[in-house]
């Protein structure tokens, strides 16, 4: 293709300007043109500037190499006055090359240490505002160098964590390298002593606002020397000696704003500081206990016209009592503000101030969560964090969606949120503007919002009102996004919503279902949040059938496994086996159970991460393990790699452990022992005695899974005798009878009938006598036990009258009756094989009328019409020529009644099948 370059020529009226070097491809531009194709070369040089200004600098730095028009434009210094570098790394190197960009930055936030020492590279020797925060490690050396580089620096805020390296003599640096000072932020310095407060007074004498926020100590007698001091924050500091403080800052000439919350400040204090001081118009004092514990300080309205904000007071009512205009909506006194413009230079400032303070303190409170504060958040504090959300000052704005993040929190650990709290959020119009701030351009506020809107989504009403809002399309293209704390927050909130069953076709739909599987392959080194909550957001998608098959479409089962069998971390580890678990769930609708198990590797991962020191590791490997082993060659190849070892010896190691973990560790050796060689390999392995103690747990789902698994080995006669030695007889006869759960107590009657129809007396011979047990077992004992509760187990499912009117007549309704008084609805879904089946069959020849009870009602309880596996249980009756046996045993004078009446019922079922199939 031949092309050809011109210069692009900007037209000013009639006057044509000439830009040398801003080129573009000229007859290419004319050909898209006439397709009606976009061509970006062709914007006018404004519109690329703007385009500029949305981006993060890399994305502005690497868009710029597009063309040489664009780097042109890309290098413009407005596009350079301002730059935020804590949404990616930032080290020496990257500073080096955006140096030559830097040359009129005026105002830097970084993020980190490593950041901080980068900062002398960019060679920004203007900047006049730098704010910090992930602050921990940053050293006095460190600090003193980028305030020697920086002389004209009027702006300097490092927080809101604590700045525990730096010391006094980072301070006194400051105050002699940076005369033209204006605002100084600092928090959690441990001491700032005298020399460092009269150094700021000597030298920096613009300084008008400072904060000394989270310190351990500060000399209160020396701030009263920085008389241009106008606003003064010392929050959360402690030891300050409040009666020389308020003697001396009431002296302070030009103090217009304090702010004292979360400190120790007395009643009194307060009093001689609003007496005292001409010029202190605001005192912010939230969650201050000595102010709020006293009645009379608290009833005490007159301040002389100065305002007091407290958790007591109506801070929104105060705040616009500064105002002339006292007609307009107080809650709207923030807005209002904004919207008007005010000329009082010293308002401005004020209010300008006190949402910065309180978007700090707000914020604080949430993170410590304090006791007693309930009312203030639903009053007047989600209201106040939503009107600073609107603020123009970008940390403010930041701050608040961040303490609307953590003020809902209760418990971060079990997810657990305030509901109150969330819906009042809600109430005030909270969503929607949550969702347009995630919409914005700048990354710290997208990733802020996101995690607000992620967090209030636990609470079932938020998480509707987001998907009405198209929060589900917005949270999908978040996710997306190259900056890892925003998609991390925005799979957060996916993850939260998928809990929803009414949210996940529409996520499916939205397409977040492939953003979930390539954030795994985008954020597979170093982001281990956004790898959990990606994985979470799937495992609960795959819960649903339709879902599960979108996931497995996309590629999820692969980027899955690749995190079970990569990632340490162990959050990552336990969604990444719950997803797989779930996708393995419905192996009776879609093919995920067995692609989930020929995937490379992931039979090998799950087993391993069963060995995990982390409980809830190991209880979503068990389940994942559990659903896998319902496919045959799952089940198999489990045991091939090792699963037979690994699941017995989770079970022995969590008798202490949480019902969940103890119920997937039987479950999984529940759907391995459907193999009998499997069961055999359990025994040998030691797996009877865990399962016992896991039977003897106070948890229903436990009861279930152990007896289930209890009842598969005891279709082996070693492991039957296994049993009886191992104290098996008197745990199954517990479950048998006492068991809250019918299917528990089902299973384990089943498991004693397998025990005692006489095929483990031939091996309990053969056994003794061969391997010379030091047991004692006294089977005739056990016997009588187990058949005397088995009889019992049975008689609970009878009703006399029932049963003779059944036994007196031919009726149809007379054997529905009985069949609806026996039936356990859980029992459909119990699959048995041809040699189980055959089993019972043969026990209804037993001489033990207990246990021709027992089999026919087994098998009436797996024929029964609706049954999940009814028809696959009726045709292995048919091959084993089971009518007759029933017929026999149905007619059998000596027979007990029950055993009567089940048998004919269970012929009753194979007819009804019979017929069924042949219309």
């Amino acid at each position: 293709m031949s092309r050809r370059v011109r210069r692009k020529v900007t037209r000013k009226g009639s006057n044509k300007l000439d830009l040398p070097g801003y080129t573009e491809i000229g007859g290419e531009s004319v050909r898209l043109e006439v397709r009606g194709v976009v061509d970006w070369t062709t914007l006018p040089d404004d519109s690329v500037i703007q385009l500029f200004s949305c981006l993060n600098y890399r994305d502005r730095a690497a868009l710029a190499t597009t063309c040489r028009t664009w780097r042109v434009l890309g290098n413009s210094p407005c596009l350079w006055d301002t730059l935020d570098l804590r949404t990616h790394k930032c080290d020496a190197s990257t500073a080096t090359l955006l140096a030559n960009r830097c040359s009129n930055l005026r105002k830097l936030r970084f993020r980190g240490a490593e950041s901080a020492d980068a900062l002398i590279n960019l060679k920004a020797r203007g900047l006049r505002e730098i704010n910090g925060d992930y602050c921990r490690k940053i050293t006095d050396a460190t600090l003193s160098i980028i305030a020697a580089r920086h002389e004209v620096l009027e702006s300097l805020q490092l927080g809101p964590d604590f700045c525990e390296r730096i010391s006094s003599d980072a301070i006194k640096a400051i105050a002699v390298c940076c005369p033209k000072l204006q605002k100084l932020r600092l928090s959690g310095i441990r001491e700032v002593d005298g020399d460092a407060i009269n150094a700021l007074a000597k030298n920096c004498q613009k300084l008008t606002d400072i904060g000394f926020i989270d310190c351990l100590s500060i000399d209160v007698k020396s701030l009263g020397n920085i008389v241009s001091v106008r606003f003064l924050s010392v929050a959360g500091t402690t030891n300050i000696e409040w009666p020389t403080a308020s003697e001396h800052w009431s002296k302070l000439p030009k103090l217009s704003g304090l702010d004292v919350s979360r400190t120790d400040i007395t009643p009194g204090s307060v009093f001689k500081l609003f007496s005292s001081s001409q010029s202190l118009r605001v005192m912010c004092a939230l969650n201050c206990p000595d102010l709020e514990d006293d009645a009379n300080f608290v009833a005490h309205k007159s301040n002389k016209g100065k305002l007091l904000l407290a958790l007591f007071t109506d801070i929104f009512k105060s705040v616009a009592s500064l105002f002339a205009d006292t007609t307009k909506k107080e809650r709207n006194i923030f807005s209002d503000w904004r919207a008007s413009n005010n000329k009082d230079r010293n308002l401005n400032e004020i209010i300008i101030w006190l949402e910065w303070v309180l978007s700090h303190s707000l914020l604080r409170i949430a993170e410590s969560n304090p006791q007693g504060l309930d009312n203030f958040w639903l009053t007047q504090g989600a209201a106040l964090l939503l009107n600073l959300t609107q603020s123009l000052q970008e940390d403010v704005q930041e701050r608040a969606a961040a303490g609307l993040a953590t003020f809902v929190v209760i418990d971060d650990e079990n997810a657990s949120i305030d509901g109150g709290r969330a819906e009042a959020v809600m109430r005030d119009g909270g969503i929607s503007l949550l969702l347009n701030l995630a919409r914005s351009w700048r990354e710290g506020l997208q990733s802020e919002a996101t995690k607000a809107i992620a967090n209030l989504s636990v609470n079932a009403n938020v998480a509707k009102a987001v998907a009405e809002d198209g929060g589900i399309n917005i949270l999908t293209n978040l996710a997306r996004s190259m900056n890892r704390l925003v998609a991390e927050e925005a799979a957060g909130g996916l993850w939260n919503l998928s809990v929803g069953e009414e949210h996940k076709g529409a996520i499916a739909e939205a397409g977040a279902v492939q953003a979930l599987v390539d954030l795994i392959f985008k954020w597979s080194i170093g982001g281990d949040g956004v790898l959990e909550r990606a994985a979470g957001a799937l495992a609960n998608l795959a819960a649903d059938d339709k879902c599960s098959m979108v996931v497995a479409a996309v590629g999820g089962v692969h980027a899955l496994v690749k995190l079970a069998c990569s990632c340490e971390y162990e959050g990552v580890q336990e969604q990444a086996a719950r997803a797989l678990g779930n996708l393995a769930a419905h192996g009776d609708s879609n093919g995920n159970n067995a692609a989930v198990g020929q995937e490379a590797g992931a039979l090998e991962a799950l087993v391993q991460l069963t060995r995990s020191p982390h409980d809830g590791v190991r209880q979503e490997a068990a389940g994942a393990l559990w659903n896998l082993s319902f496919d045959d060659r799952n089940r198999e190849a489990i045991a091939a790699t090792g699963g037979v070892e690994a699941l017995v010896s989770l079970a022995r190691s969590c008798s202490n452990a949480s019902p969940g973990l103890q119920e997937r560790a039987a479950g999984a050796l529940w759907g391995l022992s459907v193999s009998e060689t499997n069961s055999i390999a359990i025994g040998r392995e030691g797996g009877v005695a865990p399962l016992i103690a896991l039977a003897r747990s106070e948890a229903e789902d436990v009861h279930e899974t152990a007896a289930g698994a209890l009842w598969n080995l005891a279709f082996n006669p070693g492991n039957a005798f296994r049993i009886v030695e191992d104290g098996g007889v008197p745990a199954l006869v517990n479950l048998c009878s006492s068991s809250v759960s019918k299917m528990a107590r089902f299973m384990a009657a089943l498991a004693l009938s397998y025990m005692f129809d006489g095929r483990m007396d031939e091996f309990a011979l053969v056994g003794t006598s061969s391997e010379s047990s030091s047991k004692s077992v006294n089977l005739e004992g056990a016997r009588r036990m187990a058949l005397k509760n088995i009889e019992a187990f049975i008689l609970t499912f009878t009703d006399p009258q029932a049963f003779t009117a059944a036994a007196a007549s031919s009726a149809p309704a007379a054997l529905t009756q009985v069949t609806e008084l026996s039936r356990i609805h859980e029992a459909g879904h119990l699959r048995c094989s041809g040699s189980e089946i055959g089993r019972f069959v043969i026990m209804l020849r037993n001489p033990s009328s207990v246990l021709k009870a027992c089999a026919a009602f087994a098998l009436l309880q797996f024929t029964i019409p609706g049954g999940r596996h009814a028809l696959h249980h009726v045709s292995l009756l048919q091959n084993t020529a089971a009518p007759r046996v029933l017929r026999a045993a149905a007619a059998a004078a000596n027979a007990p009644l029950e055993a009567k009446i089940f048998a004919r019922i269970v012929l009753r079922n194979l007819e009804h099948h019979q017929t069924e199939t042949s219309i």
